[in-house]
């Protein structure tokens, strides 16, 4: 059975971008540069996305597209005889359907809000009311099952039509639009009375923040939120690498989806911190700050119900370009393995998918007396725990090691592939950072996220 392949070199950069943009972009980002000092934040955020998370990923390219295939047959392509790197590959694997079993949840959560949006539930409500509905919707495993349901239902459709005529064709028009969108919603916050303030707390170094959180924490902060914005280590970016042809260099590719995520993250701290400013809510992180502080914001805002509903359609696409990317990883993987066509990997993991993401949706009600991680915790923080500290980092320094040791690849026909084409060559002086330095940057990152 013939490879498929991507029909352009904008839908590789796109899909990628993709799948590396998601959640975290705009309940993380913004929340971690305010508390960690602003502007100095996402400075050392950047410098770190240039020394780590650019190298990783084209190396994770490098890979898929030396062996054209996915992830666990694209080890057993390039390893030695009697080598055991496409072990990895199942670890990989099993990331791919572990970070979907509590996405696809999230994800529902997205779609939900941005029907009470439209619809004009959260009119009228005071701030008490708006966390009450956010509890309401956990309360309700059929409300949540059924939102999840229906992300994985079109999610699957999607993939089912093929590479071109499905996954590229809608992502490209629904990245199109999130960038849109992400603007149009930029411009409105930025030129609300009372948002300089909250542009200032965001964008101005502020030594004295960044102090008080101290020094080496902003560092890890930032080092882990440049590495993780990416999705390294489990094969998503690969699979897209297996896709394309060598008239690029992985270098130059990588820098441009490394350069559109930031610009997702940047401008959602450009939305969010002006509108809070605007009407005095203290801007929070994660769940509470897209499902409590910004419905609470929209609502004090002229024409607040339009700007929530372009939110909500906005993390959607967030949302629903990550589970894009990741379920075609996990089909074609299926199809490598064991020989399927696209129709039958397509439908045995949409009744996979359905029942792994049950669990996540039964975490906050019928199961919520399981607190995995101590007292209040949820079955997706132990998903979310399991991929982000150990499957992404640990399979990132698997992709590293395979890359420039002996014991792997080999550092030469890394580099031979990741430089064919035109476009950004990685120096060959890189050898002695990629070989010794980067591989201990990674390993703290472990430690970090365990400890």
């Amino acid at each position: 059975m013939e490879r498929e392949k991507l029909g352009s070199r904008m839908g590789f950069i796109l899909l990628s971008a993709g799948c590396a943009i998601g959640i975290g972009n705009v309940w993380r980002f913004p929340y971690v540069a305010g508390m960690y000092g602003g502007g100095i934040f996402v400075l050392f955020y950047l410098l770190f996305l240039v020394v780590m998370g650019i190298p990783v990923m084209t190396m994770e390219f490098a890979v898929g597209r030396a062996s054209r295939k996915s992830i666990i047959k694209s080890y057993t392509e390039l390893e030695k005889p009697g080598q055991k790197w496409h072990l990895h590959g199942y670890l990989g694997m099993a990331g791919n359907y572990l970070l979907m079993m509590f996405y696809t949840t999230v994800a529902g959560w997205m779609l939900y809000y941005f029907y009470q949006m439209l619809t004009g539930r959260f009119s009228g409500k005071d701030t008490g009311q708006v966390a009450g509905m956010f509890q309401d919707m956990l309360d309700h495993p059929l409300v949540m099952a059924f939102a999840m349901a229906v992300i994985v239902v079109a999610g699957i459709l999607v993939c089912s039509a093929g590479l071109q005529k499905g996954v590229e064709r809608i992502t490209k028009v629904m990245m199109g639009l999130l960038l849109l969108i992400i603007v149009i919603l930029a411009v409105r916050s930025m030129t609300l009375e009372g948002g300089k303030e909250g542009l200032k707390f965001y964008l101005l170094p502020d030594l004295g923040r960044m102090q008080k959180a101290g020094i080496g924490e902003t560092v890890t902060a930032a080092m882990n939120q440049a590495f993780f914005t990416l999705s390294l280590g489990i094969g998503a970016m690969a699979i897209f690498g297996s896709y394309i042809d060598k008239k690029r260099t992985l270098l130059g590719e990588s820098v441009h989806i490394a350069v559109l995520d930031t610009i997702v993250a940047f401008v959602s701290g450009l939305i969010i911190f002006p509108a809070c400013f605007a009407f005095g809510i203290n801007p929070d992180s994660g769940p509470t700050l897209i499902f409590i502080t910004l419905p609470n914001v929209f609502n004090s805002m002229a024409g607040g119900r339009i700007w929530g509903t372009l939110f909500f359609v906005f993390m959607t696409f967030a949302a629903f370009s990550t589970i894009l990317a990741v379920f075609e990883n996990i089909i074609s993987c299926c199809m490598d393995l064991f020989h399927w066509n696209r129709k039958k990997a397509c439908a045995v993991n949409l009744a996979a998918l359905l029942v792994l993401s049950l669990p996540c949706v039964f975490g906050y009600n019928i199961w919520s007396a399981f607190q995995p991680l101590g007292e209040g915790s949820t079955v997706l923080d132990l998903e979310d725990f399991l991929v982000s500290n150990l499957l992404l980092p640990i399979g990132s320094l698997c992709y590293l090691l395979f890359c420039v040791t002996r014991f792997g690849w080999g550092f030469d026909n890394y580099l031979k592939e990741a430089n064919t084409g035109e476009g950004l060559k990685m120096p060959k002086w890189i050898r002695i950072y990629v070989v010794y330095i980067l591989p201990v940057l990674l390993l703290f990152l472990i430690v970090q996220g365990l400890l």
